[in-house]
């Protein structure tokens, strides 16, 4: 995925004589050529995120379209207050591409963790937060909305959906089965082994790539007994807001399949921190099977 974008953002600054590019030391050298040609639009400013975002949002306002790259929890929880004051107050619109999220980065520990970040921007009016479950779906989202003037975060992943890569909208959840007993709510990454655990199951399966703006419109149409489950690689909470007020005061049972709200003080790769956190096939299974049977 983050191949994809790289090659997006090269491709971007040579024929868009308007965009800029900004990085904070990481991905230089797959568009070394780029940095090299274009020092005036494309630049790598170091291990400064707060600076990067100011300066992305001095050129937004002066009508260029800025993209800017770093590692997930250093572009969401360092540069809060930019987020908040540069590019919400003010409705500049930024690309922020993010890597890193969630637990994308197991070697380097809780500093390189970043689960809460769907959260965080959802709690920043304005913001847009975009979650690709494959390469080809973060061209289709980035070249949907990279000159729509809001401040847009895609959260780029290291582990991408293999089976499942279908087209997406942004804004809109795609609807990849439907049911009557129970509806599904698949977040990104997850796509793939929901499908594995549903399938034959008479159950709806969205898949969601847009959080925000969230798609309650269409998950209105698939109220399914009030029964929900959201599985979603981040923290356990991050949509029960947009899911309940999809169903305007009806009662609703929403199960999750999520990381837990807590400080990740485990080693191991990602597959080991993915069981132990329970966000396996198994543990979707498990979960859809209770929500099934229950009153």
């Amino acid at each position: 995925m983050r191949r994809a974008f790289l090659a997006r953002v090269a491709d971007m600054i040579k024929n868009e004589p308007d965009t800029t590019f900004f990085t904070v030391d990481i991905g230089m050298w797959a568009i070394r050529d780029v940095l090299k040609d274009y020092p005036d639009r494309c630049t790598n400013v170091g291990i400064y995120e707060d600076a990067m975002f100011s300066i992305a949002a001095g050129m937004a306002r002066r009508g260029l379209v800025p993209t800017i790259f770093g590692i997930q929890p250093y572009l969401v929880e360092r540069t809060l207050e930019q987020i908040k004051m540069d590019l919400a107050y003010q409705k500049l619109g930024v690309n922020v591409i993010g890597t890193g999220a969630a637990v994308d980065y197991p070697k380097y520990g809780y500093s390189h963790y970043c689960a809460e970040d769907v959260h965080v921007i959802k709690a920043i009016p304005g913001c847009e937060f975009i979650a690709p479950g494959t390469a080809k779906q973060f061209i289709q989202l980035f070249n949907q909305t990279y000159r729509d003037g809001h401040p847009t975060f895609f959260r780029v992943s290291d582990h991408p959906n293999k089976e499942y890569d279908i087209d997406v909208e942004f804004g809109k959840a795609a609807v990849m089965q439907e049911g009557k007993q129970a509806t599904v709510i698949a977040v990104s990454v997850m796509l793939d082994d929901v499908m594995q655990v549903c399938k034959g199951q008479d159950v709806t399966v969205l898949y969601y790539t847009t959080l925000e703006p969230f798609d309650t419109e269409t998950l209105a149409k698939y109220y399914n007994n009030g029964k929900i489950l959201i599985v979603e690689p981040e923290f356990e909470g991050s949509l029960t807001h947009d899911v309940i007020k999809a169903f305007d005061g009806k009662p609703v049972h929403i199960e999750e399949v999520a990381f837990p709200r807590e400080i990740f003080r485990n080693y191991g790769s990602y597959d080991e921190k993915i069981a132990h956190y329970g966000l396996t096939k198994e543990d979707i299974a498990h979960k859809l099977v209770g929500l099934l049977t229950s009153n």
